[in-house]
């Protein structure tokens, strides 16, 4: 049933600037992974690799939340919010700049160490920006407020998307990757300029991004800001032994690791996918900026609903969107089969940060660790990435090797995004039939 839940003020007065600074942090790392996710594409590319090492980029990129995501609500237990997003700002940094050597060094197991401290970095912010949110006003209204925040997430992504585009892809040069390969054997050094060039292309943006944090790390320093709570104490298995009891929350962490998952899938394979029908990847990623415009506009518009439609019922519903659209980015043909990979991402607009706020609902003194564990679900970014990148390899490195009923590889790949997407309805389910979550 529709109705409204709850009149009350979703950003007090007194909070509001607090709020706004937070905010600004969203799109911070909506720009580093926007920026990255075409980078598996291109790495393959330059590197002369096959589609299942260079996917490790996202490995390597969500892996840094998964393993900084305890050690970071640690820190922000010990200390405060305000500390752990500048121990945040500060990895964050230094990982955009670790590009320089990277680059230097033209191989790739610097790039990936570099991706790795920049995320967790990212880990830090989003293990303290996140719920501190959520604690800027009335328990009803905690998760429209975290989706209005995370609605300004996708804005960074729209950059780095755009970035990607104009400032990378564009200018990177034209040969494909059996040109490249051919060249391997037969003209070395050419093959090497043109390896350092391109290198230089992706590292300059890591760089200017690296200073922008910088800028923001020193801006924080000297904001004020205020503190949730007073009490520092730390009962870590305590708290970990009552989040695991809470099947609301452990639910959570398993639908945020497969939407994780899902997105990353839908947002860095539509590079590939447009490949396979002959576009450039310059092409295909201005349907990937198409694709974070409906993100974004759903999201604001997913949060205006929620004020009407329970939580739970909308993830549910919105869930079910997702999963169909991805049958049509399967079975439909041509552009129909792309726009439709769009237009999945409309219906995942919502899905982290009401996940996220459903799980967390109750968790009182234990909501910086169970951020924690919803921060280390992004593992699903990790992980899956390499799992769709295999079906990709079957046949060879390219996207059209084989077909199973008239269906190539790049397509049949999308199996993955359907399960994961499949979980979050799921969750929205047990949220809205077995949780009881009505004030959600």
């Amino acid at each position: 049933m529709i109705k409204n839940i709850s009149k009350s003020i979703v950003v007090p007065a007194a909070m509001l600037m607090p709020f706004i600074l937070i905010t600004v942090c969203f799109p911070l790392w909506g720009f580093a992974n926007d920026i990255t996710n075409p980078m598996v594409s291109s790495f393959k590319t330059i590197l002369i690799m096959p589609n299942w090492q260079s996917a490790l980029i996202q490995m390597a990129f969500y892996g840094g939340y998964f393993a900084m995501a305890f050690p970071a609500a640690l820190f922000i237990k010990k200390y405060t919010y305000k500390s752990g997003i500048l121990m945040g700002l500060g990895l964050y940094a230094t990982g955009a700049l670790l590009f320089i050597p990277a680059t230097l060094l033209s191989v790739f197991a610097p790039f990936i160490i570099a991706y790795f401290i920049l995320t967790c970095g990212l880990s830090f912010l989003e293990t303290s920006a996140n719920p501190y949110i959520l604690s800027m006003g009335p328990d009803e209204t905690a998760t429209r407020r975290l989706n209005l925040a995370q609605a300004f997430n996708p804005l960074g992504s729209l950059l780095g998307m755009f970035t990607a585009r104009k400032f990378i892809l564009a200018r990177l040069d034209t040969r494909t990757y059996d040109e490249r390969l051919m060249m391997a054997t037969s003209d070395v050094e050419k093959l090497e300029e043109i390896t350092r060039a391109d290198l230089t292309i992706i590292r300059n943006p890591y760089v200017a991004l690296g200073i922008v944090i910088l800028i923001f790390f020193i801006i924080t320093v000297f904001a004020r800001m205020p503190k949730s709570d007073d009490d520092h104490s730390i009962h870590f298995m305590e708290s970990i032994r009552r989040l695991l009891k809470r099947r609301r929350y452990t639910e959570g962490v398993i639908a945020q690791f497969f939407y994780v998952g899902a997105q990353i899938l839908c947002w860095t394979f539509i590079i590939q996918y447009g490949e396979s029908m002959g576009l450039t990847k310059a092409q295909a990623q201005d349907y990937n900026i198409v694709a974070m415009v409906f993100f974004v506009s759903s999201r604001f518009i997913a949060t205006a609903l929620m004020k009407y439609i329970r939580a739970g019922k909308l993830l549910m519903i919105f869930g079910i969107g997702a999963v169909t659209m991805t049958f049509g980015t399967i079975l439909l043909p041509g552009m129909i089969g792309l726009f439709s990979l769009v237009g999945v991402s409309a219906f995942m607009s919502l899905m982290f940060p009401t996940i996220y706020g459903i799980a967390l609902k109750g968790t009182g003194d234990d909501t910086k660790f169970g951020a924690a564990g919803l921060i280390m679900a992004i593992l699903g970014g990790s992980i899956l990435p390499p799992l769709q990148a295999l079906i990709l390899d079957i046949g060879g490195p390219g996207y059209t090797d084989i077909t199973l009923a008239g269906i190539n590889e790049v397509r049949l790949s999308f199996l993955i995004p359907i399960f994961c997407l499949a979980v979050v309805v799921w969750y929205g389910y047990r949220t809205e039939k077995v949780h009881d979550l009505k004030s959600v």
